[in-house]
């Protein structure tokens, strides 16, 4: 671990590494298969890049996404490391030339599809190639109990036939206690090597918003609070996004859709726009994101429910990627709760993976309703216990919802489900005390029953979220997956003697709604390529910085040198360095070398010039 902490400085120039992250490289270079869990921004990718250059030779790295590889390839290019990414996107020539610097010994690492890695001829290729260590990004798609289940990567489990003395690391950012077995049994893992980091991303503000027919004009009222930041608007369908992104457009923000009925051409565009800062908000299907490495996305919306928590969680993890504070704001109602649940029916999966679907995405939908800190639910979710009560960074804990004694109304709930005949959902109960008129009600005669319709003060939301706060206090139960029931619990005896004041959130009085502006003349529809003539962002100043005037100047040097080599501004330096660059004006190549980020290599490519700037020579 010494020559790694040296390797750690001269490529990275970090002298610590970040929690179990030197656990999970010692594992490996132990030679032990390992997995490794640790949340976006958490520094995955560092456990297999330096123990590819400590090892030495050839490590593979299997990853789902081409526009993945390619992110990770050229900052590690950038930093001086060779790498490359062989997939079927390639000509033929650029693939020989690979093959050939794989032979030669010129590659450390090389990124891959699962369903590439695979084949007979490229595996009989690498019998000859000196690897010495093989990664499974993403590993939560072994899973099928995972929310992102790709049967290409079950068949990752013969590698070990294949190259029994090579270790293997499986690394994901998203998977529950069950994922984490599975993944381990797939891949014959031994539980011992597991390294498991905090799910917390302590700097992400969360926020769920009840979706109404203003939803548009919360949208703007947000955007304009964020107005130079970049962010990233999860939609439904595709139509959704182009007609949102138009919206937007209209009222004169840099915003453009992505999604898979995109040509090749025009989401590459989109996503470089994005990166480079041309383009600030990208409203997207669930295709955008998982090749995107910017640090300074500031929010992440779902303007729809997400279909599972480890996809919030993952797309989630997409913001605020430095450290800094970033929001997190998700749309719901139960109306997309619905849509979705009968999607998930109708796509022809299995009768298990339905099951399993739907299970997930009654998960999401307990997130948005809950009344506790948001953090803490999404913690549990993936298995780990969060210390407090009140994290002050999600809307539950910085307005907790008011509770006022409800014990009458409790009393009609418990009695009402007494009386049903059966067991149903806490919907029909609510329908039931409200007078709904669904075909169920009528099915079972249920408007017969002295409880129909004994609780129209209150609508049917109300009661729904008040039969969920009974169940979290133990006086009613919720069994079943795929469709709950709820019953009485023996603790209800006191409640309905008379002994126990019951305490229940306050009904919510509807907001009033946001009145969207006039928007500018309608933008023309997006054409082929007309994303790169949108003007660059005029640079912001940054109050942290001792020298804002400075750090733009640095800032603007960064960009150019980015723009002559065709990568993100941050391949060059982040905004962390520059604002340190900023503060400490280093002036000779030792000070220099000291700023978080520099780096041996690119103390030698960007130093000078840097440098010069930061004297005022340039």
């Amino acid at each position: 671990m010494d020559k790694a902490g040296e390797l750690l400085e001269k490529y990275w120039n970090y002298t610590s590494f970040l929690p179990h992250q030197k656990e999970i490289i010692t594992s490996v270079l132990q030679n032990k298969d390992t997995l490794a869990i640790m949340a976006t921004g958490g520094g995955k990718s560092l456990c297999y890049q330096l123990p590819a250059l400590r090892l030495g030779g050839l490590t593979l790295v299997i990853s789902p996404l081409i526009s993945l590889m390619k992110d990770q390839v050229d900052d590690l290019n950038a930093r001086g490391i060779p790498a490359a990414a062989y997939n079927s996107a390639q000509d033929y020539r650029d693939r020989c030339q690979i093959e050939t610097d794989v032979k030669n010994g010129n590659l450390r690492l090389l990124f891959i599809s699962p369903e590439k890695c695979m084949q007979a001829n490229f595996l009989a290729f690498l019998k000859d190639a000196p690897v010495r260590l093989i990664a499974i990004d993403e590993a939560h798609c072994i899973s099928e109990w995972g929310h992102n289940f790709r049967p290409e990567y079950r068949e990752l489990a013969a590698l070990k036939k294949h190259f029994p003395t090579i270790p293997l690391i499986a690394l994901t950012a998203t998977a529950t206690p069950d994922v984490r077995k599975d993944v381990c049994q797939q891949l014959g893992f031994l539980s011992e090597n597991e390294y498991v980091g905090s799910f917390n991303r302590a700097n992400l503000h969360y926020r769920v918003v009840p979706k109404r027919a203003d939803q548009l004009g919360i949208l703007l009222d947000f955007l304009k609070k964020h107005r130079d930041a970049s962010g990233i608007i999860y939609c439904f369908s595709k139509k959704e996004t182009e007609e949102l992104s138009g919206e937007l457009r209209r009222h004169g923000f840099k915003s453009y859709p992505y999604h898979a009925g995109l040509s090749t051409q025009i989401r590459d565009e989109v996503q470089d726009a994005f990166i480079h800062d041309t383009v600030k908000i990208v409203c997207a299907t669930v295709a955008f994101g998982m090749g995107i490495d910017k640090p300074d996305v500031r929010f992440v919306i779902h303007y729809d429910l997400p279909k599972s928590i480890e996809s919030y969680y993952q797309e989630t993890g997409r913001a605020g990627r430095d450290g800094k504070p970033s929001e997190c704001l998700l749309f719901y109602s139960r109306g997309d709760l619905g849509k979705t649940r009968s999607m998930l029916e109708n796509d022809g999966a299995s009768e298990r993976h339905t099951h399993l679907a739907i299970r997930k995405l009654q998960a999401m939908a307990e997130y948005c309703e809950t009344t506790r800190c948001r953090r803490g639910y999404l913690l549990a979710y993936f298995g780990e216990a969060y210390p407090d009560t009140n994290c002050a960074l999600c809307d539950n804990c910085v307005n907790p919802k008011k509770v006022g004694e409800y014990t009458t109304e409790a009393i009609r709930i418990i009695s009402c489900i007494g009386q049903l005949p059966t067991h149903f959902g806490m919907g029909l109960v609510a329908d039931v005390l409200t007078g709904g008129k669904s075909t169920k009600i009528k099915e079972y005669h249920l408007d017969e029953f002295s409880y129909y319709k004994s609780g129209t003060k209150y609508t049917k939301q109300h009661y729904v979220a008040w039969i969920k706060d009974l169940v979290r206090q133990g006086y009613l139960a919720r069994t079943g997956d795929e469709y709950p029931v709820i019953s009485l619990t023996a603790k209800c005896e006191s409640v309905l003697a008379g002994k126990t004041p019951v305490m229940l959130p306050v009904p919510e009085v509807s907001a009033p709604r946001a009145k969207v502006p006039k928007a500018a003349a309608q933008t023309p529809r997006m054409r082929k390529a007309e994303v790169t003539k949108v003007p660059v962002t005029p640079a912001v100043k940054v109050p942290d910085a001792d020298d804002p005037d400075l750090y733009e100047r640095l800032k603007a040097l960064c960009t150019k040198i980015a723009e002559r080599e065709g990568v993100p501004s941050y391949y060059v330096f982040s905004t962390n360095s520059l604002r340190e660059m900023a503060r400490k004006r280093p002036s000779d190549e030792e000070s220099f070398r000291a700023i978080a980020g520099v780096g041996a290599f690119k103390l030698r490519k960007y130093g000078p010039a840097f440098i010069a700037a930061i004297q005022g020579d340039e």
